[in-house]
């Protein structure tokens, strides 16, 4: 005689967590909306009329759908070529990044280096006190590196913050897979750059992120050292589109219909500079969620 047993997988949940998941789910799904729907308002004026955006019309879809306030944008002479420059800045400056990140975390990451400590502690001692603008602006041109494109990359080439999370994650490598690699013959350099580097692939692509944003974000930086318009990052020159196109009513003279149109037209070209400046680092984050959402929490277990 056979008796057939069924068994169930599933965990019952209790009402107390169901109480609890739900109260979360509601949460997320407002957290969600908070930061949603500011940027579908945004997004939805950027293709709307000036005179809608200007009259409070749109919402979360265009009205009177328009481009005008990017043709306003990309019809300025210099917006392709500071294009280019933040895209040169954003790519040679997070490859510098994290590969003076990795270097300086792998040896701060051993436990055998002499004087580690105070090497740490002199590293953190830069993250509350530095120099100042001034002494900053007065290194960088004795080093003859004002107006130059390296003035936006190698003043920030390390991030101490973003170094001790490198070196917390490359602590938490098994010391197991160094003594293996020590028996077959691997050398310090070898270790570093065949097993360390391959498996901190998840908190590169992290910090990548982080400094990516960060050199794509910056102003202040070319604001200081440049003066070249041609080596100028995309965000001074968004900044000087929405100058030239900033009318008065001496600018307008005494036609009422052109000021309007200009002060709506100001208006649109806000929401539409806020799209062309922060649409390529939308563009990037999903090719790096998987990587980001493993190594966000990196540094918070153990330090």
């Amino acid at each position: 005689m056979t008796v057939n047993v069924k068994t169930s997988n599933s965990i019952k949940v209790s009402r107390g967590d169901q109480v609890y998941y739900l109260i979360v789910n509601v949460l997320l799904f407002a957290f969600t909306l908070i930061v949603l729907l500011p940027l579908l308002n945004v997004l939805a004026s950027s293709f709307s009329s000036p005179q809608a955006v200007n009259f409070g019309r749109v919402f979360f879809w265009p009205v009177d759908f328009s481009v005008r306030g990017y043709k306003a944008v990309f019809e300025y002479k210099g917006i392709w070529t500071s294009y280019y420059n933040t895209f040169y800045y954003t790519i040679v400056g997070t490859t510098v990044n994290v590969i003076m990140t990795m270097i300086c975390a792998y040896p701060l990451a051993r436990k055998t280096l002499p004087g580690r400590g105070i090497v740490t502690a002199l590293f953190m001692f830069t993250m509350l006190f530095g120099g100042g603008t001034i002494p900053n602006y007065l290194l960088l041109r004795q080093l003859n590196m004002i107006n130059t494109r390296s003035a936006m990359i190698i003043p920030g080439a390390l991030s101490v913050y973003n170094m001790i999370i490198a070196r917390t994650f490359i602590a938490n490598i098994p010391a197991d897979l160094e003594e293996a690699a020590k028996i077959d013959g691997c050398t310090d350099f070898q270790y570093f750059m065949k097993m360390v580097l391959p498996l901190s692939r998840t908190v590169m692509a992290v910090l990548a992120l982080y400094y990516a944003v960060g050199h794509w974000n910056d102003y202040f930086t070319g604001f200081l050292y440049l003066t070249d318009n041609d080596k100028m990052p995309l965000q001074i020159t968004l900044r000087a589109i929405l100058i030239n196109n900033t009318f008065s009513a001496e600018a307008a003279g005494a036609n009422m219909e052109e000021l309007l149109d200009n002060t709506a037209l100001q208006d649109l070209l806000k929401y539409a500079l806020i799209v062309v400046s922060s649409a390529p680092i939308l563009i990037l984050y999903p090719f790096v969620k998987k990587h980001f959402m493993k190594g966000v929490m990196i540094g918070a277990l153990k330090g």
